[in-house]
């Protein structure tokens, strides 16, 4: 069974936008290769026409699953959720207790994450330890280099 993951729908015109652009010229371009490959002589001993078939092996197999992950791919409508509980697609207002330090994310899908553009995955240890969290809450979270707490500060979507 396929897991259902959901995005926004910029997220999702993403993927869309990646599979279409793979199906037409990553394909284009494999084929391409295998040509050029193939006119280059004996297949039996051609290593360029071996790695071309295998990058296009390749190509076919991303494709298949950016297939899957986009027909499992669900728009979130956000209308009807609970604002004042960090959920996906909430603005979060961190402070670290260690070091004082404020941080500002959004929780997105994991596909969607971009630590430098301030979007955190909802799967990752500092996105699933803030999930169901309100306002004024510690959360403490385990991350690979120990344990971090965290005061949130702000919920908004």
């Amino acid at each position: 069974m396929a897991t259902v993951n959901y995005y926004t729908p910029e997220g999702l015109q993403k993927l869309k936008d990646e599979l279409q652009d793979l199906k037409i010229r990553g394909r284009a371009k494999a084929a391409e290769d295998l040509r050029e490959a193939r006119d280059k002589g004996d297949l039996s001993e051609n290593a360029e026409y071996d790695a071309a078939k295998e990058a296009q092996g390749l190509l076919e197999l991303k494709i298949s699953k950016l297939e899957e992950v986009v027909g499992n791919a669900r728009v979130i409508d956000d209308t009807n959720m609970d604002v004042t509980k960090v959920l996906i697609l909430s603005k979060v207002k961190l402070k670290n207790l260690k070091n004082n330090m404020v941080l500002d994310y959004l929780l997105v899908a994991e596909e969607e994450a971009n630590l430098a553009a301030g979007k955190i995955s909802v799967k990752s240890p500092i996105g699933k330890g803030l999930l169901g969290k309100s306002a004024g809450d510690t959360a403490e979270i385990t991350v690979p280099a120990g344990k971090l707490q965290f005061q949130i500060l702000e919920v908004s979507r």
